[in-house]
């Protein structure tokens, strides 16, 4: 599932291309016809994240709501102008890259013929943007949409951040009986936090994962939003994730995927890039936890 940062990037190059612009709305696949109806012709004005649910308000005052949720993904071609990466959405190989297109698209005389299953199609003068996969796709009111933003969590990469959204992040993990591993990936208590982001912030920040959130010192909470707001940051400008510092990647050109991009993240069973120790993986809440058992080990702990 794509983590808050692709998010964001989604949803900057859907303002960078379409806004300000009448777009003609389509759905090839048909589940979205109703909903493709009431913005055909309407004027995007702006496109946002928050966490990872993305929302681009047309003029009219209706609201396109989308979660790529595992399997979606945006694939975009266009003109001269029309530039950007070719897709964003589901990662398709390990650190969730982005695929791009250097260059305009020869000749171009509009959108290709759709291929697979197309939920959305947004179509401009200079290019189009095909949705496929996602778990939600709905045009929503304003209302309505601020109402889906007020059961989510802060969000590290919201304007402002990290000061915006500190008090708040550490009011409600401070206040959940549950583990801080589940607790990082509820979008209700923090917003735009995947399985990559979960399981490095707790190891730069030397978490047990099974601590409860109401155990971890404020100062700790305070110190992981930090991070978390540092290290989203940077894969929203970068198009990928790499966690570990400078000193624990290979010689080699960095990063090297996959094993010096992460610290533990799909590294089970390899040597721990700070202590040697195996990287351990299980099963929490229907997600791999990933940790390394030594440097994560909680104080104290036999």
């Amino acid at each position: 599932m794509p983590e808050g940062h692709s998010v964001h990037r989604l949803a900057r190059q859907l303002e960078d291309v379409f806004a300000g612009q009448p777009l003609r709305v389509s759905s090839p696949q048909g589940r979205f016809a109703a909903g493709a109806a009431l913005l055909d012709g309407r004027e995007l004005l702006s496109a946002r994240a928050h966490g990872k649910q993305l929302f681009a308000r047309f003029d009219g005052g209706n609201v396109l709501r989308i979660h790529l949720g595992l399997y979606g993904a945006f694939s975009f071609g266009g003109d001269e102008t029309f530039r950007g990466a070719s897709s964003i959405g589901a990662p398709r190989r390990i650190g969730e890259r982005e695929a791009y297109d250097d260059g305009a698209s020869a000749g171009y005389d509009g959108p290709p013929a759709p291929v697979g299953q197309v939920r959305a199609r947004l179509v401009s003068v200079h290019g189009w943007a095909d949705l496929r996969g996602p778990s939600a796709c709905e045009v929503l009111t304003e209302a309505e949409a601020d109402a889906v933003r007020a059961r989510l969590g802060p969000d590290p990469l919201a304007p402002g951040a990290p000061a915006a959204g500190r008090d708040d992040f550490i009011r409600r993990i401070g206040s959940t009986s549950t583990t801080i591993a589940v607790a990082l990936m509820s979008q209700s208590l923090i917003a735009g936090v995947g399985n990559i982001y979960r399981a490095e912030s707790l190891f730069r920040a030397g978490l047990d994962p099974w601590t409860r959130g109401r155990d971890v010192p404020a100062a700790q909470l305070s110190a992981l939003w930090e991070d978390l707001c540092s290290l989203m940051a940077d894969g929203v400008r970068d198009g990928h994730i790499i966690t570990t510092r400078p000193a624990h990647r290979s010689d080699r050109q960095a990063p090297v995927w996959p094993e010096h991009a992460y610290y533990t993240y799909q590294r089970q069973g390899l040597a721990c890039l700070v202590c040697t120790t195996p990287i351990r993986l299980a099963d929490l809440a229907a997600r791999k936890l990933y940790w390394c058992p030594a440097c994560q080990a909680t104080p104290g702990a036999a």
